[in-house]
């Protein structure tokens, strides 16, 4: 499945990372998906657990998951890079 951002949305998100901060940072990435095992492995791969402090917390009635990943990103593009390789997650949702 494609994603569903257009590129306008990736150019000004760049755009605004960018102005928010200085290059190598800290960011947070937080993505919502359907709470099964396989959907919360298929977002957690894309990171490596050395390098990234992943904190996963289960709706109350565990229909969805919430995924927090922190890690030092080199670059606006890079977060954005990011984004688009896990949008390929069935049911996943970036915020």
């Amino acid at each position: 499945m494609p994603d569903k951002k257009s590129k306008e949305f990736y150019d000004r998100l760049t755009q605004q990372l960018a102005d928010d901060r200085s290059w190598p940072a800290s960011y947070m990435f937080k993505f919502i998906v359907p709470g099964t095992e396989e959907r919360i492995e298929a977002v957690c791969q894309f990171f490596d657990p050395t390098n990234a402090e992943i904190r996963i917390k289960n709706s109350s009635k565990g229909n969805y998951s919430s995924i927090s990943v922190t890690l030092t990103m080199a670059s606006p593009e890079a977060v954005v890079q990011k984004y688009q390789e896990v949008s390929v997650v069935e049911g996943v949702i970036s915020l």
